[in-house]
């Protein structure tokens, strides 16, 4: 057996004192808190895309004012384009009030806690899964990568 094989690796393992319901648990705040990023990344899409509806307006009014409809793209442009999303809110002011009233103290609270729970290691039920599911010899199952080549 080499030693990539043998693991997890130092920094993905347990320290001693910390119970399987530890593990567990940190797991599942660290899922939670990776389930907050996944929303993010679609915040960031609500934004964007909102931004980018919002300059397609400037060629919708060109065009209603082009084919003679001055009153309708008067409309557009007075109502709709540059509008707020919420009362006094464009789409990056809803994204600096998510990430100060929310995602930034859940990242937080998150380290925090594996930081006095586990000594701060990352990943921990993930690795002892990865440990539990692989099979050991198995060339790829290895519990560590393959150290790099010598030059």
């Amino acid at each position: 057996m080499s030693d990539h094989d043998e693991g997890p690796d130092p920094a993905h393992r347990r320290p001693p004192g910390v119970s399987d319901t530890t593990v567990e648990a940190l797991g599942a705040l660290s899922k939670a808190l990776e389930t907050t990023e996944r929303a993010r990344g679609h915040l960031y899409s609500f934004h964007q895309l909102t931004g980018t509806a919002d300059f397609e307006l400037d060629r919708a009014v060109e065009l209603l004012r082009a084919a003679g409809h001055g009153a309708w793209a008067e409309k557009v442009q007075r109502d709709i384009l540059g509008r707020n999303v919420i009362p006094g809110h464009w789409t990056f002011q809803v994204v600096e009030a998510y990430d100060a009233t929310y995602y930034e103290p859940f990242k937080s609270l998150e380290a925090a806690a594996r930081q006095e729970l586990a000594d701060g290691r990352n990943h921990l039920y993930e690795a002892r899964l990865k440990e539990e599911r692989r099979t050991g010899g198995h060339p790829d199952h290895t519990a560590l990568p393959e150290p790099p080549a010598a030059p």
